[in-house]
Formats: C-alpha cells, sequence, structure tokens
C-alpha cells in the first residue's frame, strides 16, 4: 500500500501541473488575449515604378455583437491612422443584432474610400461547433442557418459610408487623388465565388494602364482564388476568413486555417507564387471570433496597415 501512494504521488502532482497549465492558458486566451487588439504595420512594393505609396487598412472578421464595445472602440479608433483606403474582407456580422455594433465601429470611416467582400457570416449567423472537426477539413454548412441582415450591412457600406461592394465585382475609385482599380469574389467558402467571370468583370472598369494598380479581395483565401486573382493580373491581394488560426501552439504557429491554404501563410504578409508570377498576399487574423468561441491563444486580435509603395522596375 505504501509503495502504490509513493509511486502515484508524482502522477497527481503531474496531473495537477497539467490543470493548472490549462486553466492559465484558458484565463489568458478568454479573458486577455482576445482583447489585446494589435496593429500590424507592413509595407511592400507593389505598384507600379513612380506611384505614390498607398496606405491601406486592411481589416477582417470582426464577427461582432452589440455587446462587444472594447473592439467597437478600438476599431473605430483606427481611423485615426489616416488610410487612404479600407479593405474589409468580411464576417462583419456575429449576432443578429451586430449591425449596431458595426455602425459604432465603422461611422467614423465615413468619407475614407473602402471597399468589402462578404464573408458566410455577413449572411448567416453563426452556429455551435466542435472546434476539434477543425482538424479534419474545412468547415461544414450548417443545415438551418439563422439568415441576418445582409441588405441593411451592404446599404450601410454603401450609402452611408461610401464603399463599394466587391461580390464577384469590380470598382474603380478615387483614393488620394490617385486611381485604384479593385476586384473581389463573395465567399468561396460557401462557394459563393465566381471565378469563371473574373476576367469579364476586371474588363468591366475599361481600359486600364499600367499605371492604374489591380487589387484582388477575397474573403477566404482559397488556393484556387489566390491563383485565380494572380492569372488575372492582380498586384496584391487581400483575404481574411483564418483567424490565424485563432488558437495557436506558440512556437509552431497556426494549427488550422479553415481552408487549403499552406498555414504559413495563413496570417500576415507574404508571397503568392504562380504561373510564373510572385505577388504580395496579405491574410489578416481578424479581430474577432464566434460568439461559440469566445477565444484567441497565441494569435492576437489584429487590423493591418499596409503601405504599398512603387516598384524599382516593372512587374
Amino acid at each position: 500500500m505504501t509503495g502504490r501512494s509513493r509511486s502515484a504521488h508524482p502522477a497527481l502532482i503531474a496531473l495537477g501541473a497539467v490543470g493548472a497549465v490549462g486553466a492559465a492558458c484558458a484565463v489568458w486566451g478568454i479573458g486577455i488575449e482576445r482583447y489585446l487588439f494589435t496593429v500590424r504595420e507592413a509595407s511592400v512594393a507593389a505598384l507600379a515604378p513612380g506611384a505614390r505609396p498607398l496606405r491601406v487598412l486592411h481589416v477582417s472578421d470582426a464577427h461582432m455583437a452589440p455587446w462587444q464595445r472594447r473592439k467597437q472602440d478600438w476599431l473605430s479608433s483606427l481611423a485615426e491612422l489616416e488610410p487612404d483606403l479600407v479593405i474589409n474582407t468580411g464576417d462583419n456580422l456575429g449576432h443578429r443584432d451586430g449591425l449596431q455594433g458595426i455602425r459604432n465601429a465603422f461611422d467614423a470611416f465615413a468619407g475614407v474610400p473602402g471597399v468589402f467582400v462578404h464573408g458566410s457570416n455577413d449572411v448567416q449567423g453563426p452556429s455551435p461547433r466542435n472546434p476539434l472537426r477543425y482538424f479534419s477539413g474545412p468547415s461544414k454548412r450548417h443545415r438551418d442557418p439563422e439568415m441576418l441582415d445582409t441588405a441593411a450591412l451592404d446599404a450601410y457600406f454603401t450609402d452611408e459610408l461610401g464603399w463599394a461592394g466587391l461580390n464577384n465585382a469590380a470598382a474603380r475609385i478615387e483614393v488620394a487623388g490617385s486611381t485604384v482599380d479593385l476586384f473581389g469574389v463573395d465567399d468561396a467558402h460557401r462557394d459563393w465565388d465566381d471565378l469563371d467571370s473574373v476576367p469579364a468583370t476586371i474588363a468591366s472598369l475599361g481600359a486600364r494602364d499600367g499605371a492604374t494598380p489591380l487589387l484582388g479581395v477575397t474573403h477566404a483565401p482559397y488556393q484556387r482564388v489566390l491563383n485565380a486573382f494572380t492569372d488575372n493580373g492582380a498586384q496584391a491581394i487581400f483575404g481574411g476568413h483564418t483567424h490565424g488560426g485563432q488558437v495557436c501552439l506558440p512556437g509552431f504557429g497556426t494549427l488550422v486555417a479553415n481552408c487549403d491554404i499552406p498555414l504559413k501563410q495563413a496570417k500576415g504578409l507574404s508571397t503568392w507564387t504562380h504561373g510564373g508570377r510572385s505577388i504580395p498576399l496579405n491574410v489578416s487574423a481578424g479581430c474577432g471570433h464566434s460568439i461559440y468561441a469566445p477565444v484567441r491563444f497565441a494569435c492576437r486580435p489584429e487590423a493591418t496597415l499596409l503601405t504599398l509603395t512603387a516598384q524599382d522596375t516593372p512587374a
């Protein structure tokens, strides 16, 4: 009996230590890190030689609920960065009453040029999910989703803020005295993207010259989307959706991306290469989370201030 007690004692200590570490991680991820909103700043040469720099504020995946005032206030404060252009890569809504929170977050950007695309959570409400299922592949469609007021969200962005919707569409806008062409697709995670129409969509903008940048915008950065954007001349691509993994492993990084993008490119600025072209790709880790998974670990909520600068020689 004495021998058994002595052998069990180290195991109990180890079990207690594991439990304490787990509890500390939960407290950090749920109670602290998900509120550590961060602005990631970067620059990359992507524009035609001689072009003026373009300061792009990239926001994504707010998953807004009406009570999330800290997130709303932080997003609103980003207007102080004075971006030339706002690119919103979707999943703005996280609750059927989330639009008021989105108003609180983005009213400060009225008059700042901007564009947006949809994520599925701009159309369908969130649902509880088993997080372990993400390791088996991208999440599946909920059978009976709650439909959100997408029309009201789009009307706010377009009519009140003056932003252009890029859901399988393109837009030519004036940004700080320069012309910028942008195109995008609806959420590829729900197969709402229409990649076959991308060439015609870009052509609808009219004649293009080499000095006008062409930027691609998607919510979910699936490889088929990134390849099509590269083939069609995008000079930079912006995506979201992945949450950067949301719960990452310190020293390793992203564990799941909820799409087929390589894990090493599931957040941050990288280079996408396809068909002999290499272009900048910025995937935002986003600033929110589902109300059913209120945690961030080793993956702070973020927005990106990405400065696009001129290349020394033609691409």
